[in-house]
């Protein structure tokens, strides 16, 4: 038995630890939006924010998740929508919409520690989230907009 801490709210599961935890969130506990990419921590579209750190869900078993505190796309915005939401629909970012809750909690987590971020310091934080549409310069101008809005 692993208990966690999802969204605020504590979660005890009884699943092999060498699971990953984007599994557990999205089998166990229903919580879908945190989607499936590559499974090799590659893509950046599992994306989850452990303990403050962005993670990706698909390489780290739940076996390490114990006691963590987890924030996915469901959780981002607890009151509403999140600054960062906004903005990405403001900017019409999404077009496929499967990288999109990897790149808003990548984007949400730069964005907590660089409220005021460049272009560069965007790409930066944001590269190892892949977008297979190329919707990176809405991606970087709702980023920018996200940052102005706060």
């Amino acid at each position: 038995m692993i208990t966690l801490t999802v969204n605020g709210q504590s979660h005890t599961v009884d699943v092999d630890p060498d699971t990953p935890l984007l599994w557990v969130l999205r089998d166990t506990l229903g919580l879908t939006g945190t989607k499936y990419g590559c499974g090799i921590s590659e893509c950046g579209i599992c994306s989850v924010h452990m303990n403050g750190e962005l993670i990706n869900s698909c390489q780290k078993s739940i076996g390490k998740c114990s006691g963590a505190d987890v924030v996915t796309i469901e959780g981002l915005g607890a009151n509403g929508l999140h600054p960062i939401q906004q903005a990405f629909i403001d900017e019409n970012v999404s077009q496929c919409g499967i990288c999109i809750p990897g790149q808003l909690m990548a984007a949400a987590h730069m964005l907590n520690s660089n409220p005021e971020p460049t272009d560069h310091e965007i790409d930066v934080a944001m590269k190892n989230n892949y977008c297979r549409c190329g919707a990176y310069t809405r991606i970087r101008a709702a980023i920018h907009a996200a940052a102005s809005s706060a």
